[in-house]
């Protein structure tokens, strides 16, 4: 392999891994607050998707307001998801929200099918995406680095909001101790709604570019890419922000660089990250910024 086509894999793996931090992060919001793995978040992706195809096409908005007005319906989606399927079971044990989140995937995924079909659709990708670029011998198209570049601008703003308002502040107590935070007279539905918002939005962020990295919608697309996301929070430190954009990059870069290196084994990409999840949760189960789990009942 030469220096020029591993750089040009380094690169593919980079924004790979980008898409998935985008997801990862709204695991990991969800789970430091509640301890919910919400299964349900990786389908946000196909709504966001879909929602993106009718605002360019039926609504015909151009891309500049169609792509964040995409992202701002998908986060009021994820409260209303919030409100129906978990809400009502705050107080039940986990396994019941569990149970409550695996059912709400489910549900999407064939109200997708009822209500849009089972026909994959093309994604309306605009041209600046699709153009591409020779740079240092490297032909990249600008989506590849459109892609890290939005993830990064997208954490600084999340770490702005955590780490500098009052809202944050709370998501963070909340995080620490939710009975405690609840009983100093914190409103932690409004709270939850915030954190369901944000993590929400910023998956739809990720549904839009992976849709225009691979230009086919259909219901089922986010459930791969909701997997390895979560795979992606876990080897960061699920609950940790940062360790989840970490854990992106890391597993994107992975999977790109070995089938790069041993091209025989691109039929067990997905297997990898599979492979990397049993590892982390075998020798390192908090993962690599991840702090001690502590039981919050």
């Amino acid at each position: 392999m030469t220096i020029d086509i591993f750089m040009q894999q380094v690169i593919n793996g980079i924004s790979l891994g980008s898409l998935y931090a985008l997801v990862a992060i709204g695991y990991t919001m969800v789970y430091g607050i509640l301890r919910l793995i919400n299964f349900a978040h990786g389908d946000l992706l196909m709504v966001a998707a879909y929602a993106a195809i009718y605002a360019v096409t039926l609504w015909s908005l151009p891309w500049q307001i169609s792509f964040p007005l995409v992202m701002v319906l998908t986060g009021m989606f994820g409260i209303l998801l919030d409100r129906v399927a978990y809400k009502p079971l705050r107080d039940a044990p986990r396994i019941s929200l569990l149970i409550s989140a695996i059912g709400a995937s489910f549900l999407l995924e064939n109200l997708a099918i009822v209500i849009i079909g089972g026909v994959p659709k093309g994604f309306p990708r605009p041209e600046v995406f699709a153009k591409v670029i020779e740079l240092w011998g490297l032909r990249i198209q600008v989506l590849t680095i459109y892609t890290p570049v939005l993830t990064l601008a997208l954490l600084l703003g999340l770490l702005y909001i955590v780490h500098r308002t009052k809202v944050g502040k709370a998501m963070r107590a909340a995080s620490k101790d939710f009975e405690t935070t609840r009983l100093m007279g914190i409103n932690l539905d409004r709270i939850i709604a915030v954190t369901f918002f944000l993590g929400s939005s910023l998956a739809a962020a990720g549904g839009i570019m992976w849709a225009m990295k691979y230009p086919q919608v259909n219901p089922f697309m986010g459930v791969i890419p909701g997997l390895k996301a979560f795979i992606a929070a876990v080897l960061g430190g699920i609950g940790n922000i940062v360790g989840a954009v970490l854990g992106g990059f890391v597993l994107g870069l992975g999977e790109i660089l070995i089938v790069a290196l041993f091209p025989q084994m691109a039929q067990y990409r997905d297997a990898f990250a599979f492979t990397v999840l049993i590892l982390v949760l075998l020798f390192r189960p908090t993962g690599i910024m991840g702090e001690p789990i502590t039981d919050k009942t």
